[in-house]
């Protein structure tokens, strides 16, 4: 650790050097630069660097290392273990750096390090283009896509890391490098589900699809009827085209205007149906939701990118997540799940998802470290609230989601929707023999750690 004195002439030519905003524990706005969207996250600091450009992020690495700091990276600030914030570390915090360049003839873009998929899909969404993008529109981009990367898109056009095509990276040397199929293909290779272990992405091309059309089916039944529902949503998706998606939804009735006043605040079983193409074809495939008794219904077209803001999660809520990738959702299954639903912490803005896989996710590239790829099914407990004093009964319905699905587990998981959950759990999301990989990987190109955190992969 330098001295105090090496330490304070370091941040003050930072301070200078940096076309950027710096602060330190010690400075207004401090406090405001570290908050991030889940509220239980309180952490400190040493130095927070607001980069405006890929210099300032070299310029950032240069100082920390130079003072033996570790670093954290801030895209969106999303993730729900708080991994854009280490106490002591420096962190490069990407928010000013958010254009996004979209080359609709070559159907691709580029997309700056801390740019929202909010910014993504409204940037393409004038020509017709997508990507399979985030669930929420507040979702930082770059953490999203190099944890593998999941949304309403993936059944019809992969993981969003299987429509990555490239990546400037600034390494813990505080070096420039492109990291492509071409150029360091094994640096390439562990970027694909192995997260910010490797270097701080400045940008990320991706492959763009055509997109003309979106259109959905919300629905929302009374809880009782949460087996029938979901049966019937898991039925319709295994006989429906890969361009449709959705999940199946326990909640509380949220004060919106198409949630019926006398259900605001009640447990409800909903259905979200999305359809990569034309309302006509979506209602078809809706029928026998729709045929079920349901207390309302909101169907029709409508822009993916508005789509993308239907579910965001407010900042400064309280938040635990987790998940389980399945084997299947047999009826049995569909029973436990259900019941689960009616356990739900009721009021708060939890949620219990259970979402499709298979279409493109099951048939893209299956050497990369996403080992949840084969999984037809997956169930995500969003615990979302705002008393603190909700804390202990949320997190262990959490738990108890992942313990009554444990049966059907493929082991497997998506770590973008999981928080600190131990060492084990992050060779889950990227696999044994990968986890062996990208150590070696790691060892090459940060042996100090410093990227560390993240779901850490460890030198070895």
């Amino acid at each position: 650790m330098a001295s105090p004195s090496k330490a304070g002439a370091a941040l003050s030519a930072l301070r200078e050097d940096l076309a950027g905003d710096v602060f330190a524990p010690q400075d207004p706005g401090y406090d405001d630069a570290r908050t991030v969207f889940n509220a239980m996250i309180d952490r400190r600091p040493a130095v927070i660097a607001q980069c405006v450009d890929e210099d300032d992020i070299v310029r950032t690495v240069r100082f920390a290392r130079d003072l033996d700091l570790p670093i954290a990276v801030r895209g969106g600030g999303h993730s729900v273990a708080g991994m854009a914030l280490g106490d002591g570390a420096v962190v490069v915090d990407l928010r000013h750096l958010r254009a996004v360049g979209v080359d609709p003839a070559a159907r691709t873009v580029r997309v700056a390090g801390g740019a929202t998929m909010s910014d993504l899909d409204r940037a393409c969404e004038p020509h017709g283009l997508a990507t399979t993008g985030g669930r929420a529109s507040t979702t930082g981009v770059g953490g999203f896509v190099l944890g593998g990367g999941t949304g309403w898109l993936d059944r019809c056009h992969g993981l969003a890391v299987d429509n990555l095509l490239g990546a400037e990276l600034v390494t813990a040397e505080g070096r420039r490098v492109w990291a492509s199929a071409d150029e360091h293909p094994d640096l390439f290779w562990a970027l694909h589900g192995g997260g910010g272990n490797f270097g701080i992405a400045a940008s990320l091309t991706l492959r763009l699809h055509e997109l003309p059309e979106f259109s959905i089916a919300l629905l929302l039944y009374r809880p009782e009827a949460g087996p029938e529902v979901t049966r019937t949503y898991r039925d319709v998706i295994a006989a429906g085209p890969d361009e449709a998606s959705g999940a199946v939804l326990y909640l509380t009735g949220p004060p919106e205007e198409f949630v019926p006043p006398h259900l605001v605040g009640s447990l409800l079983c909903g259905v979200l149906l999305t359809y990569a193409g034309a309302e006509e074809d979506m209602r078809k495939l809706a029928e026998p939701l729709l045929a079920l008794p349901h207390e309302s219904e909101v169907v029709g077209a409508m822009p993916y990118a508005d789509v993308q803001c239907m579910i965001d999660d407010p900042p400064g809520m309280r938040n635990y997540w987790s998940a389980e990738y399945l084997t299947g959702a047999p009826d049995d299954f569909v029973d436990v799940y259900c019941g689960l639903g009616e356990a739900l912490p009721v009021p708060t803005g939890t949620m219990h998802a259970l979402f499709p896989q298979g279409g493109a996710i099951a048939a893209g590239p299956h050497e990369y470290p996403v080992p949840y790829r084969d999984a037809p099914w997956g169930v995500h407990p969003f615990g979302l609230w705002e008393d603190p004093a909700d804390d202990a009964r949320c997190e262990q319905w959490v738990r108890d989601v992942r313990a009554g699905t444990q049966p059907w587990s493929t082991g497997a998981v998506y770590l973008n929707f999981i928080g600190d959950e131990g060492a084990d759990r992050v060779v889950a999301g990227v696999g044994a023999e990968n986890a062996r990989r990208l150590g070696d990987l790691k060892r090459r190109y940060d042996p100090d750690n410093v990227f560390r955190f993240n779901h850490n992969i460890r030198p070895v």
